[in-house]
């Protein structure tokens, strides 16, 4: 592992996959010209809008979603991560799928998204991701890369789960990937001591894609779109407007916590 910048895209997806895309580029190209090689999407990149058009088009935008973290990675020579797109199941079910690409355009590791938020807010909003989505089965494996570090997924909800990340660390990871469409509600208070928490108790960087703003007369996220340091500092946070955040991932740094911190090798209970 060396040192290398990360990027976490924030975008505002709408229910338009042209727009999404060119919007994901756009953003992608700024991240490379300022020396990004590890970049992240978050999670409904590709398409934000109703979940009954989302598992409709589902075929497409899976084909669609897949070519373009291909094509992307291999055009700008980084490693993308395209934080969650439908993938069909069924004719009413999708998988939420992040997919890791590398430079060369071929398919590193997949993830399907396992947490489903059904969820009932005190703003009145009621979520039920498992009316359309079948979660996954399997904890997601940690890629191990020779330049980049080992790297682990997850998405969104997964987040309030931290036996997840746990198992992630325990089977070596060094960055953590948590791309989110995260509600406005929720992430005031949420999103960002969530964050931090998998953060410090794994003692890995954690990078987070983020959706923000409205998509929706009814959908609104929250935005700031973080890397953070093993440490839990907040390396970047892109506000709540889209945009990147971008900072450096450094081993010696990841060595230095682990070696002052050392509570991964103090865990009384295995």
């Amino acid at each position: 592992m060396r040192s290398y910048l990360a990027a976490a895209i924030q975008m505002t997806s709408l229910p338009d996959l042209d727009h999404n895309l060119a919007q994901a580029e756009e953003l992608i190209d700024l991240a490379v010209r300022q020396g990004a090689e590890l970049i992240s999407l978050p999670e409904n990149f590709s398409f934000m809008g109703e979940d009954k058009e989302r598992v409709a088009k589902a075929a497409m935008l899976a084909e669609s979603s897949q070519k373009f973290l291909k094509t992307i990675a291999q055009r700008y020579q980084v490693t993308l991560l395209g934080g969650g797109f439908p993938v069909p199941v069924s004719e009413t079910q999708v998988h939420n799928v992040a997919l890791l690409i590398g430079p060369d355009g071929n398919e590193l590791t997949r993830y399907q998204k396992v947490h489903l938020f059904d969820v009932d807010l005190p703003d009145g909003n009621t979520y039920r991701e498992s009316a359309t989505a079948l979660a996954g089965t399997k904890l997601p494996t940690v890629y191990p890369s020779e330049d980049l570090g080992n790297l682990g997924l997850s998405m969104c909800y997964d987040v309030r789960f931290p036996e997840l990340y746990r198992h992630l660390s325990a089977t070596g990871a060094d960055v953590l990937f948590v791309p989110a469409a995260f509600t406005a509600y929720t992430g005031k208070d949420h999103w960002q001591v969530l964050l931090q928490a998998r953060a410090i108790e794994n003692t890995c960087y954690l990078i987070a894609p983020a959706q923000t703003g409205f998509h929706s007369a009814r959908r609104q996220t929250n935005g700031h779109a973080m890397i953070i340091d093993p440490w839990g500092l907040v390396l970047a946070d892109a506000g709540t407007e889209p945009g990147v955040a971008i900072a450096a991932i450094e081993p010696a740094r990841l060595s230095q916590v682990r070696r002052q911190m050392p509570s991964l090798k103090h865990r009384a209970f295995v």
